[in-house]
């Protein structure tokens, strides 16, 4: 079996025990989780791209508190050992016969497939948004070219209007819209700025945030920076060399008008969809995410696809906090399937989102399915719903490396996987 770092070569026989569709932090860490459960496991992982990125650090590179490059690492490095890579792109699935096809013509053939290659952002979604992305005071954190422009436009704006969007919902890390926002506001307060700098921030959404027990937190946040919060405004067009925005504000009777915002700083955040090859696959749901049980992360149409990350339909949210969490889920649940474990595993809907609302203070927003608040530590170590030092200094020096020495490693701290609390045949 060629070694981690190494690209396919020989085509000849491309079947695999385990094949993992994506090497981003969900398929990373469930081939990791798989080999330290059984090293003799054939596995391979498909993914065409040469970087392996930590996105969770691209809100602290918009701030100026990352450098860049601190969250790049090359795709061969991250590999686990034994883990074949091929480095190619799927185009479509066959379930039926146990496949999956490639860019450039191969088929690889599988006994358990996982489906995890994140979503789509859709910048096209937004009228003349790609051709001004990156210049005219258009920015967004969501890229890793972009998150560096964002901090030198935050240093070098001293007058005018900022402006920051969110799309409607699902997105990857709904928190990282109004990270951008806190943090930037903190930097324009602490140098005297805020007042001749107007915040705006528009969410598609009808709530600050989807866990009411942290908005009050978030609220004071608000306040103290004077944000003009506006909800149920959608940006839909955006003219870089005029500076204006287009949003779509939806009325509570179900109408719609169009408001022109004039800005001299836009952070956008854009719509995110599942990936054009798994929107039009059998895998997909009516919305197009790869259907799933919640819990085992099993598909429901085919037992021996497992699925986790942004791309499935399941509605904890989208961030790398529930990948870590999964894929130790998945990674049982596949063994499981292979008949070399005995008892499922599941997933109870963890995600979290450290909300940066100042230089030096988070919101540690950590929630299960329907919302339910579950946090990792005691109260009175680390209360979550209020902004703490702690929180801080966790997300921005505990964080990393445990993403990168233990989640990529299949180090499990804090995420071993729960036992099934009703009975589910593999």
């Amino acid at each position: 079996m060629p070694a981690a770092s190494s690209p396919a070569r020989s085509l000849a026989a491309d079947h695999h025990k385990v094949l993992i569709v994506g090497a981003g932090a969900a398929g990373i860490a469930t081939a990791s989780s798989l080999r330290a459960r059984d090293p003799s496991l054939d596995i391979a992982l498909i993914d065409p791209a040469d970087v392996h990125y930590y996105q969770p650090g691209w809100t602290m590179v918009g701030a100026g508190v990352f450098q860049p490059q601190s969250t790049a690492r090359t795709m061969a490095s991250t590999l686990p050992a034994g883990v074949r890579w091929i480095k190619a792109a799927v185009v479509s699935f066959e379930p039926q016969a146990q496949t999956v096809s490639l860019e450039d013509g191969r088929v690889i053939s599988y006994e358990q497939l996982v489906v995890c290659p994140g979503l789509k952002l859709d910048w096209a979604a937004i009228d003349g948004l790609p051709q001004t992305l990156g210049r005219n005071g258009v920015t967004s954190n969501y890229r890793y070219d972009l998150a560096p422009y964002t901090w030198q436009l935050v240093q070098g704006l001293k007058q005018g209007r900022a402006v920051f969007t969110q799309p409607p919902m699902p997105i990857k890390c709904a928190g990282a819209p109004q990270k951008a926002l806190y943090l930037s506001c903190d930097h324009w307060l602490r140098n005297g700025r805020l007042g001749p700098i107007q915040a705006q921030f528009f969410n598609a959404g009808a709530v600050l945030f989807g866990v009411a027990e942290y908005v009050p937190a978030l609220m004071e946040y608000i306040d103290r920076y004077a944000v003009d919060l506006n909800y149920a405004h959608r940006l839909v067009a955006v003219d870089g060399p005029g500076k204006r925005a287009t949003f779509l504000r939806s009325l509570p009777d179900g109408s719609t008008e169009t408001h022109v915002q004039p800005f001299d700083m836009l952070h956008v955040v854009p719509p995110q969809v599942a990936p054009d090859f798994i929107r039009d696959s059998p895998l997909a749901d009516a919305a197009g995410w790869v259907d799933v049980d919640p819990s085992t992360l099993r598909h429901r149409q085919f037992g021996n696809i497992h699925s986790l990350g942004d791309v499935t339909n399941t509605s904890n949210a989208k961030t790398a906090a529930a990948a870590r969490k999964q894929a130790p889920v998945v990674a049982n649940n596949v063994l499981v399937a292979l008949g070399r474990r005995a008892r499922m595993a599941e997933y109870d809907g963890y995600g979290s989102c450290p909300l940066t609302v100042a230089r030096g203070k988070i919101v540690l927003a950590e929630f299960t399915y329907g919302g339910k608040v579950a946090p990792s530590f005691p109260r009175w170590l680390l209360d979550g719903r209020r902004p703490t030092r702690l929180a801080w200094w966790l997300k921005a020096r505990v964080l990393p490396p445990l993403y990168w020495r233990c989640m990529l490693k299949g180090r499990e701290w804090l995420a071993k996987p729960l036992a099934a609390s009703r009975e589910v045949r593999p």
